[in-house]
């Protein structure tokens, strides 16, 4: 029953909180997160990520945990809304649990699911007989059934499928995207059992106004998810190599994409810096699966090398521009305009910018980071890298659009160049007469 849900999400990123905040609407929920200070910035109405707004956020807040109801014993009558906490005694009495911690590779981009296990570990050490736990951070198939579940049987003592449950529904979370917030995305489900398949469909039916999709089974859930990412990944390393084979030939690849996309079914992909928690991620935990098997997947990894490669690759076509101006490569000064993954968002997790930083600093250039997006105790903290808010007053050699931020484009470049500089539009959003774009 609707009342009966009580609902714990671990985690309350970019994923998390969206979630917790929905849920919110209809029933009790307690989100946890082992950063305090995170925990601390949301119980103050704030969330430095903006996937909520803090109007928003703020109608579901409440001071107490809504799982404890004052003369209640059942606790069958707690009432809806968002509680935050770091302390693991505040989900010791939810009956759902749902993980939405992320799950990341390692420096050889091998799967690293030691969140996920903590996760895991920290839900065995309250789950309680009946409950269900609902995976939803992107994993190869079988990691839920095979690699975490097992984390929670062992922690708790508890039988799987006999004394609490397991389900499977991959997040869709875009960040950045008003339009596309997480109640208006079709949402994909699953359990571990037929019954629990319907339970877990439900209650995200009862908040999903696109609707959802019940998978007959977690792995193919686990599959399908896995799949969205890799599929885009090879479509834009396609465009990426377009981009390579027309700027040999002298073609303005983006003129190619708009010519061809008059076809009715030619997909609307663009070259680009693929990097971000997802596209760039997932294909290595397909990859990782498929190897364990015997198998090596040639397009995945192939596209996944090619998209990695190109952020070497702007730097290069940024120094041939440069050379042809006779701009001094070795200590010129270089402004990149962006360091998020992707424009409008303050997500800075893997973004392939600073591949192309790493490039230019290779070359001998001094390279100038302003991003208003940005946080830049996040950027020290991830990347060792300084990034000012502010946009500098002084003019450069080269200026690189990393990221179409709406302040970009709205920018006078004029201000910002020397009398030869080079501009390089790495997201072919500029005019066309600029010295170079991918």
């Amino acid at each position: 029953m609707k009342n009966q849900h009580k609902i714990a999400v671990i985690g309350l990123g970019y994923v998390g909180l969206p979630l917790a905040r929905l849920f919110a609407t209809k029933y009790p929920v307690v989100g946890f997160d082992i950063n305090q200070k995170r925990i601390e910035e949301l119980n103050s109405g704030k969330d430095f990520t903006l996937e909520v707004d803090d109007s928003i956020l703020q109608e579901v807040l409440v001071q107490e945990n809504p799982f404890i109801v004052e003369n209640d014993k059942s606790q069958t009558n707690a009432k809806q809304g968002l509680y935050c906490s770091y302390k693991i005694e505040s989900i010791s009495d939810a009956n759902i649990y749902i993980i939405t911690v992320p799950t990341p590779v390692d420096k050889n981009n091998r799967p690293d699911l030691t969140p996920l296990i903590k996760a895991s570990e920290t839900v065995g050490n309250v789950i309680k007989k009946g409950d269900i736990v609902i995976y939803e951070s992107t994993v190869y198939p079988g990691a839920t059934e095979d690699d975490c579940i097992p984390v929670i049987e062992e922690k708790s003592g508890l039988l799987f499928n006999q004394d609490f449950f397991g389900g499977y529904s991959p997040e869709r979370i875009n960040p950045g995207d008003k339009q596309h917030t997480v109640e208006k995305i079709l949402k994909v489900t699953s359990g571990s059992t037929p019954e629990i398949g319907k339970v877990v469909d439900n209650l995200y039916k009862s908040v999903i106004i696109a609707g959802t999709h019940l998978a007959p089974t977690i792995k193919v859930a686990e599959a399908a998810k896995v799949i969205e990412n890799s599929q885009r990944d090879i479509n834009i390393a396609f465009v990426n190599e377009l981009a390579k084979i027309f700027n040999l030939l002298d073609i303005d690849t983006h003129a190619v994409l708009e010519a061809a996309g008059t076809k009715w079914n030619f997909l609307p992909f663009r070259p680009g810096l693929v990097g971000g928690h997802c596209i760039g991620v997932d294909p290595y935990y397909l990859a990782q699966k498929a190897q364990e098997k015997g198998y090596h997947p040639e397009i995945i990894l192939a596209g996944r090398r090619l998209n990695d490669s190109m952020g070497e690759y702007v730097a290069t076509q940024l120094v041939k521009c440069m050379i042809k101006k006779n701009i001094a490569v070795n200590n010129a000064n270089v402004l990149v305009l962006g360091i998020t993954f992707k424009e409008n968002c303050p997500d800075v997790r893997n973004t392939k910018i600073v591949d192309v930083i790493a490039a230019l600093s290779d070359y001998g250039m001094i390279v100038t980071i302003f991003d208003p997006w940005a946080n830049m105790n996040e950027v020290k903290h991830e990347y060792n890298l300084e990034s000012k808010n502010v946009l500098p007053q002084e003019k450069f050699d080269a200026i690189i659009l990393g990221v179409a931020h709406n302040e970009f484009l709205k920018l006078d470049l004029d201000i910002l160049k020397k009398d030869n500089a080079v501009v390089y539009d790495v997201k072919g959003i500029l005019d066309r007469s600029v010295d170079g774009r991918l």
